[in-house]
């Protein structure tokens, strides 16, 4: 039955109703199992085979008595008709998204508490653009923010990355500098003038991520220099609560210099040695190619993208 046809001829010439006949078949345990799936004649479906082998020139099943199962055309055939048929499923909601108004939900996972002007910005103009369009940020550690953007359960991320992962894309949203701070109860706190050493042995709090394995890992470096207390005694993943931790007096901990500049001028926190060379930490956009994006969720990726790029970084370096 083997004979050669040209790929040209075969796209033109090939009815997509014998591949979804043949799919049916592929599932079925004989022609007239798959004529009643069908709800169509025996005679038919086996026509609508034959003409399908003919046009391709394999016999794609095997049959007889007591015989019916795919070949390896047949097999072959099956993967990429399936391919074919989510295509053409996809169509519809393909074409309910073209249109004049973007629609549709962004979920974005984010790091806790980014303070970045530009972010900000791109929703408003983002909102102001396409006011039908809802959005949702949700919070929560960056590691468990990167896993949400992989498995497709958000539309994006921004957040601190330690490893890239290769089935992912970023792009560096902006840079902020950590520093360490004491609160109001602290013995050390109002005092000028301090050296690194006379942090030698302070209890510490911190973030999860302060490990020398992780994303904070220039951020445990610079505890270590200070040589603060190995045992951590309070932690958490949203910065909100580790500045609550410092500012109750748990003991010194880093947090990004920008963000608290109004806590030290209203006295709530107060800044530490060293103060010169702050380990520098970068917060990305992460989002997942693979993903079969909304034009919502495509309209504020692809926004946010363009401003970044058209942003110079030291205009998005924050300290």
């Amino acid at each position: 039955m083997t004979r050669t046809t040209s790929p040209e001829r075969l796209a033109r010439e090939l009815d997509w109703n014998l591949l979804r006949t043949f799919l049916v078949l592929a599932q079925s345990r004989s022609v007239t199992d798959a004529a009643d799936r069908l709800n169509l004649k025996q005679p038919s479906v086996s026509s609508a085979l034959k003409r399908l082998e003919d046009r391709l020139g394999k016999r794609l099943i095997d049959r007889g008595p007591g015989r019916f199962e795919l070949t390896a055309a047949g097999r072959l055939l099956q993967t990429e008709a399936t391919d074919i048929h989510g295509a053409i499923l996809r169509l519809g909601t393909v074409m309910r998204e073209v249109e004049d108004e973007v629609r549709g939900h962004v979920s974005i996972a984010m790091a806790s508490h980014v303070v970045c002007p530009l972010l900000d910005a791109t929703l408003n103009e983002f909102h102001c653009a396409h006011p039908a369009a809802t959005l949702s940020i949700d919070i929560m550690a960056s590691r468990e923010a990167i896993e949400a953007v992989n498995a497709r359960r958000a539309s994006f991320g921004i957040c601190l990355v330690n490893e890239h992962s290769p089935s992912l894309r970023y792009c560096r949203l902006f840079r902020e500098y950590f520093g360490l701070f004491c609160g109001p109860t602290h013995p050390l706190f109002g005092r000028e003038g301090l050296t690194l050493a006379e942090l030698n042995g302070q209890a510490s709090v911190s973030f999860v991520t302060d490990r020398m394995t992780d994303a904070l890992r220039a951020v445990t470096m610079m505890r270590n220099a200070a040589g603060l207390d190995d045992r951590v005694v309070g932690t958490s993943a949203n910065l909100e609560e580790v500045r609550r931790l410092i500012v109750a007096g748990l003991g010194i901990g880093p947090l990004p210099i920008h963000v608290v500049k109004e806590d030290v001028a209203a006295g709530r926190l107060w800044r530490l040695p060293p103060y010169d060379d702050p380990p520098a930490i970068d917060v990305h956009v992460a989002w997942n190619p693979r993903t079969r994006s909304n034009t919502a969720e495509q309209a504020m990726l692809n926004r946010l993208l363009e401003t970044i790029e058209r942003t110079p970084m030291e205009d998005r370096i924050y300290i």
